[in-house]
């Protein structure tokens, strides 16, 4: 077998090479010469899979190293009869990490209180809204959950999507309607559609915003075209909105250069980038080929590698003693891409360790 692989994927090289040869090459640069004998492509967002990849190719199945999946074009994939599988669930600890020392800055910060007093809606209710919505209520939070699916019975984010354990459908009962009203946090989880009943694309707009009662924080690790930056500007300028937290951006990677500006918390798309997320990824990815094409290889071994009892991640920054921040401090990414807002993509492509836990 053949394989495509994104060469930003972590501690891919040498469990690849069981299933077939392996050829990486930047994910970004990834062209129809290259895939043109390829079985399998191992991807990540930034390989958009289409007709004008694909078509002519020897490929028949593709595995992204992500939840999501808006790079793969899935209508032209099943048309040329083309398996794929993403990684649900993968990273969906990373983001509550990222999400909870978020909270704890802000409430350092910006004077958030962390409690019942203080109401987190999550929209988007999948692998990694419930792991957000499980952190906010070990901290005390009120949680209100709006997933529009889940609630009228339909059972996932999105046909094929699965619903990680810990939350029924019976509580995502809040609508967007609610949250405007009741949200004193309003932190994003859902995927990318443009069509259909449940679209995402710009579900926070204008009108979501000007119906905002309590002036929340938003915090957007979802997909950047989720938020509409235009309306979110607009919203905070008008006192709408009290602070941003943008770790996905529209028209990635060139960001907004006033909501970079404006953000508390601005970061490269990386809140899943913790090692052992990316772990997960790169496991589910590989057993997704040899599933599919019926091979036999082992790749329960890949997994971060160990961190000292005294690491921290940003050890220049001392200021807040919350324990989460020890493991992750997110000013330290954020400080990096409002330096050099250029380097977005070598910032994603270069991430430093980061774990989970100790």
């Amino acid at each position: 077998m053949r394989l495509v692989i994104d060469d930003k994927i972590p501690f891919i090289r040498g469990f690849a090479e069981r299933l077939g040869e392996a050829v990486y090459l930047p994910g970004d640069a990834i062209n129809a010469t290259d895939v043109r004998q390829a079985d399998a492509l191992i991807i990540r967002t930034r390989t958009h899979c289409s007709r004008q990849l694909l078509a002519g190719s020897t490929v028949r199945f593709i595995a992204t190293a992500t939840i999501g999946y808006d790079h793969l074009d899935t209508a032209y994939l099943a048309s040329a009869g083309i398996g794929w599988a993403n990684c649900p669930g993968c990273n969906a600890t990373s983001v509550a990490q990222y999400v909870e020392c978020v909270l704890a800055l802000l409430a350092a910060k910006r004077g958030l209180r962390l409690g019942a007093g203080t109401t987190m809606a999550i929209v988007g209710v999948g692998h990694v809204g419930t792991a957000v919505a499980l952190m906010a209520r070990r901290l005390g939070l009120r949680v209100v959950l709006c997933d529009p699916p889940r609630r009228e019975g339909h059972g996932g984010l999105h046909t094929g999507d699965t619903v990680a354990r810990g939350i029924a459908d019976a509580d995502c009962t809040a609508t967007l309607a609610d949250v405007a009203r009741e949200a004193d946090v309003i932190s994003f989880h859902t995927p990318l559609t443009v069509s259909g009943q449940y679209a995402t694309h710009h579900l926070a707009d204008a009108a979501f915003f000007t119906a905002l009662r309590r002036r929340p924080v938003i915090i957007n690790a979802a997909r950047g075209e989720v938020v509409d930056t235009v309306a979110l500007l607009a919203a905070m300028a008008a006192g709408q909105v009290s602070e941003a937290v943008i770790d996905t951006w529209e028209n990635e990677p060139r960001v907004d250069r006033a909501l970079l500006d404006r953000a508390f918390i601005a970061t490269p798309h990386i809140a899943g980038y913790s090692a052992d997320g990316k772990a997960n990824g790169t496991r589910m990815a590989l057993e997704a080929v040899g599933r599919h094409f019926g091979c036999d290889a082992d790749f329960s071994a890949i997994c971060p590698p160990p961190i000292a009892a005294d690491f921290r991640y940003a050890p220049q920054y001392t200021d807040v003693a919350a324990p989460c921040l020890a493991l992750y401090d997110p000013r330290r990414d954020s400080d990096a891409l409002k330096h050099d807002p250029d380097g977005f993509e070598y910032q994603r492509g270069h991430y430093p360790l980061r774990r989970e836990h100790f």
